[in-house]
């Protein structure tokens, strides 16, 4: 059950509410004013406050704006004399979360009690929330490099700001998860991370998804409609592939930077709303300012704080790591040479590839181990064009499996056929040394 502290200088009034909430298997404390009061909440922990407004030493008031100091957030209800409902919004406003009217039925607590429960109790939820959404993003960004560490440590500084930030990078390296991030370890993480394409959405209708409009504004528009900047005012907008934004719809997106003000189409009246935005693209911003398709003054509105996401093929550490996660998850082995091909393959996809390549292996793998034959020709195949015809050249693949083939071979001839001492001798877990066995078809 939930534990109260009680705040009120009567001691009948004390000794009423604990009695009536023990009854109920409250865990109940009491204080006489809201020094003794602050004291006790920074020395222990409580759910939910029944302060009194009016007290000698630090009345309700008071209280609540001294509380607002300490790093617990107990819920407040604050006690009010009858008559007095301008003093308890009052008190709402300052930071309460709800008031009682005295004097007071046992069962009005009772339900002002368990209101507040049910508050502490989605607060918690959502707290567990919120700690889940971190552990997901963070399992989505595989940081082992020293360049992706690197980026992690930024994101750490600057999340408190409100600078827009561009994310660049080529397509499936994750600019949007770190963009996220970014919105789930700043102060606004607890309004909307509106997300938007503007490659996907046509220009006619990009305007109305990101402004909004008024009603009668064009022919369909038959009520007034939010844009989304709006939506996701208190929170984060990210504008994904910017580069693609026509140059109309830059200029206005530019207005807004600078006045923080939303002007839906069709109305003059401006809306102010704090957002913050983050962009994102996979081309080169300079270049298309060169050609005139990109506005240079929004560039540098967007280019506050710039990230550079590598590609893949440059962080093999990262690639190292994902593949080793993934096969321990799934209780499977890997070759070397699998391993080295993978971690040697240039990625065009990035990140995305490299998720969908194992969904798509582990779909059809039907054996404990993978192996160069489960990974696609493309990945493994190389350029022979320049080869003469007459040249005596077999392919790299094949001299490996001759090798391997040759080195275990001779492994079950220096151990007498033993497999436990042959796959010690050729440094590989007897299992590998089985489905060898069985793909190079050694007896």
């Amino acid at each position: 059950m939930a534990k109260i502290l009680i705040v009120d200088d009567e001691l009948n009034i004390r000794q009423m509410l604990k009695s009536i909430l023990e009854k109920h298997n409250y865990i109940i404390d009491v204080a006489e004013d809201g020094k003794i009061a602050l004291e006790k909440i920074k020395n222990d922990f409580y759910d939910i406050v029944l302060c009194d407004i009016k007290m000698p030493e630090m009345d309700g008031f008071e209280f609540l704006k001294a509380l607002k100091e300490i790093e617990t957030n107990p819920t407040v209800i604050m006690m009010t004399a009858f008559g007095s409902i301008e003093t308890a919004i009052e008190a709402i406003r300052a930071g309460a979360y709800d008031y009682i009217s005295k004097p007071f039925k046992p069962d009005e607590v009772i339900i002002a009690i368990k209101k507040a429960e049910e508050r502490e109790r989605l607060i918690k939820e959502n707290a567990l929330l919120k700690r889940e959404t971190n552990e997901k993003i963070l399992k989505e960004i595989v940081c082992e490099s020293h360049a992706m560490k690197e980026i992690l440590k930024a994101i750490e500084k600057i999340a408190p700001y409100k600078q827009p930030v561009l994310i660049t990078g080529e397509s499936g390296v994750g600019k949007e998860v770190v963009a996220r991030l970014i919105h789930e370890k700043s102060p606004r993480y607890k309004k909307p991370f509106v997300a938007i394409n503007c490659a996907a959405i046509p220009e006619t209708l990009l305007e109305s998804e990101l402004f909004g409009h008024a009603k009668g504004a064009f022919t369909d528009a038959s009520k007034p409609k939010r844009g989304l900047l709006e939506y996701a005012d208190g929170g984060t907008c990210f504008l994904d592939e910017i580069s693609e934004m026509q140059e109309n719809l830059q200029s206005k997106l530019l207005r807004f930077l600078e006045d923080g003000e939303v002007r839906r189409i069709g109305d003059i009246h401006p809306i102010k709303v704090d957002v913050r935005i983050i962009s994102a693209t996979n081309k080169n911003l300079q270049t298309l300012i060169e050609e005139g398709k990109f506005r240079l003054d929004l560039y540098y509105r967007l280019n506050v704080i710039p990230i550079h996401l590598p590609p893949l093929r440059e962080r093999k550490e990262d690639i190292y790591f994902f593949i080793k996660k993934e096969i321990q998850k799934r209780h499977i082995e890997i070759t070397d040479e699998a391993l080295n091909i993978l971690l040697n393959y240039h990625w065009p996809g990035n990140f995305r590839e490299l998720k969908n390549f194992f969904e798509r292996l582990f779909i059809f793998l039907d054996k404990p181990i993978i192996e160069t034959s489960d990974i696609p020709e493309y990945m493994i195949d190389i350029d022979t064009s320049e080869i003469k015809p007459d040249a005596k050249f077999i392919s790299l693949k094949r001299a490996i499996v001759d090798l391997e083939k040759d080195y275990i071979k001779r492994a079950l001839i220096l151990t007498n056929g033993n497999r436990l001492k042959a796959a010690k001798l050729l440094e590989i877990s007897p299992r590998s040394l089985h489905y060898k066995l069985k793909e190079y078809n050694i007896e």
